[in-house]
């Protein structure tokens, strides 16, 4: 809405002309008296406390005191006549206003964040700032074998850099934290686009003279032996969280194959389970990609599962529609020459 004298097109809600000042708005909009004028910065005060649900925290993000903080909120909810915010104890939660404003007002701030973008690319290609988002293990190899050469290509950009599972990558994405993620399919949310960066498999590992380590087959389109999942029912397994890619795909093999598996060990750190393995503390799944940059002080052995194998496509996520600037763009083929 502005505010303006003069003539205004008839696309409006207002006289064609008045001598006085005149608050425009667009046809089927709804329009209050006391209406208020809204910064980015407001749009950002209330996220970050949606987000941390604590003053304080949400503070110290922002870089502001926390009576400033709290202030700006008792201020805006007089303003509008409503509570954004139900309190219980110190724990802020979003009342079904409060959830409408911060859906609202991260459209907005995305909005925004590509236009910056965008005038960035058209006014200098070779300044800015990239978000970018890596599962935790990916990023101890991809990152120093990466950054390095981004940085040589483009030394006025800075790379934020973010490390999380698979599942809250997602989360980042649509929520405008991240501009990029790399990470394995599946993408649950319709709002997000990806470039597939390439192919790998999901092997089943085991100690190099596992008594099941014989029973591998060669068969046509396995990069490793084939090893019938069945053989291995008995056997005590490592296994990374529900909330990761790879923990997804294996219980879906478990499931495949009838096997109620005896999980001896639940870990996020692949590294570990890798070197568990190697000790012979349990079989486990793992990434092929993966294997190539873990160092194990006892050699394992790789096999093929699932039918005939069981690959995943490793990819470069973004928001479905949004503007991906150049430097992302330059990265993720960075990214696809390193994998």
């Amino acid at each position: 809405m502005v505010f303006c004298h003069s003539l205004w097109y008839d696309d409006f809600n207002v006289p064609v002309w008045s001598e006085g000042p005149l608050l425009l708005h667009r046809k089927n909009t709804y329009l209050c008296e006391g209406e208020l004028e809204m910064d980015f910065k407001d749009l950002t005060y209330i996220i970050a406390v949606a987000k941390y649900q604590n003053i304080t925290k949400a503070a110290d993000s922002l870089y502001i005191t926390q009576p400033t903080l709290t202030k700006f909120i008792q201020h805006l909810e007089a303003d509008m006549g409503q509570k954004l915010f139900k309190k219980l104890g110190n724990k802020f939660t979003l009342t079904y206003a409060g959830q409408r404003y911060v859906a609202k007002a991260t459209e907005i701030l995305n909005i925004k964040k590509e236009l910056d973008q965008e005038m960035n690319d058209i006014v200098c290609s070779n300044v800015g700032v990239l978000k970018v988002a890596f599962p935790v293990m990916r990023g101890t190899y991809m990152l120093p074998c990466t950054l390095p050469i981004f940085n040589s290509l483009y030394p006025n950009v800075h790379l934020d850099i973010m490390e999380e599972n698979s599942g809250v990558l997602e989360s980042m994405i649509l929520s405008g934290e991240t501009d990029l993620a790399f990470f394995n399919l599946p993408v649950k949310s319709p709002d997000i686009e990806w470039q597939i960066i390439s192919h790998e498999e999901i092997v089943l590992i085991m100690p190099e003279d596992h008594p099941l380590a014989e029973l591998g087959e060669e068969r046509e389109n396995c990069r490793y032996p084939w090893f019938d999942l069945r053989r291995a029912a008995d056997e005590p397994f490592i296994v990374q969280l529900p909330e990761q890619r790879t923990r997804q795909i294996v219980n879906r093999l478990f499931k495949e194959y009838k096997i109620q598996p005896h999980i001896k060990l639940q870990t996020r750190n692949i590294s570990a389970g890798a070197e568990l393995v190697s000790k012979r503390y349990g079989l486990s799944f793992v990434c092929e990609t993966h294997l190539k940059h873990i160092r194990l002080k006892q050699p394992v052995r790789c096999f093929s599962v699932g039918t005939p194998n069981t690959t995943v496509d490793f990819v470069a996520a973004y928001r479905k529609g949004s503007y991906l600037p150049y430097h992302a763009q330059e990265y993720i083929k960075i990214v696809k020459d390193f994998t």
